[in-house]
């Protein structure tokens, strides 16, 4: 299936044969990270077999927090009062470019990859070096899904496993436009950048939007956001969540 988006079409992977079909010679396949696996860190201790981590550009999406995420209420860092507990998407948008990491996991991490991030929509993009040179190699990128969607082809029509994956945390819309960051991910998100270079950490400030898409991280950490990279992680989070 090819999906619209910016200046052209994506190709979307829909079941594990896909994913196979983009292995590299040696059996591996090439992802793209974009929030928390801008961290070597974090994506080393979910891709236990993670290769040639690196910097790279990706042109034509934008990054946006409007990503309810269950994960944050089951880890105790989600404020439903505040509306504090969305995780990061990206979306095709014309004009857009973000820098990413890319690096490449071994073929028996993609069940468990495909399972992990089962809510969003497996695209098949290149990404270019830093010089803008085209890769040589497709990777995969997890963007925006729909909820219609995800409940009809990833649940099944099932209202049971909706409930089990995202109903239980009181979440009835996945992508939304009312939603703001979770603090101690944002955080996170801005330092993993940060450590990447100046060019990574002014390229997520501000090609990086919340839920509203005109308002930049940057903009947000000047005004509502205030305090937020002054706050530490909880102490059972801070290895996972830390600098």
């Amino acid at each position: 299936m090819m999906i619209g988006g910016g200046g052209g079409g994506y190709r979307q992977l829909d079941d594990e044969s896909d994913f196979e079909a983009l292995l590299s010679p040696d059996g591996s396949l090439s992802v793209c990270g974009f929030g928390s696996l801008l961290s070597e860190r974090s994506a080393r201790s979910t891709f236990s077999e993670l290769k040639n981590f690196r910097v790279a550009t990706l042109r034509g999406f934008r990054r946006v927090f409007c990503h309810a995420a269950p994960i944050f209420f089951e880890r105790g860092i989600a404020n439903e009062e505040t509306r504090e507990f969305s995780s990061l998407n990206v979306e095709p948008c014309e004009g857009e470019s973000l820098l990413v990491t890319v690096f490449e996991i071994a073929k028996k991490e993609i069940p468990s990859f495909i399972e992990r991030e089962n809510e969003f929509r497996f695209l098949v993009v290149v990404p270019e070096s830093l010089d803008g040179t085209p890769f040589t190699t497709e990777a995969v990128l997890c963007a925006r899904y729909s909820d219609e969607e995800y409940f009809q082809v990833r649940c099944k029509g099932s209202k049971e496993i909706y409930y089990q994956r995202y109903g239980r945390h009181n979440i009835h819309k996945i992508w939304r436009d009312d939603i703001l960051p979770c603090r101690v991910y944002l955080r996170h998100c801005v330092l993993a950048a940060k450590n990447l270079g100046q060019a990574a950490y002014d390229n997520f400030l501000d090609h990086t939007f919340i839920s509203d898409r005109k308002t930049t991280i940057r903009e947000y950490l000047a005004t509502t956001g205030s305090g937020i990279m002054e706050e530490e992680p909880p102490e059972h989070l801070r290895s996972r969540y830390g600098a």
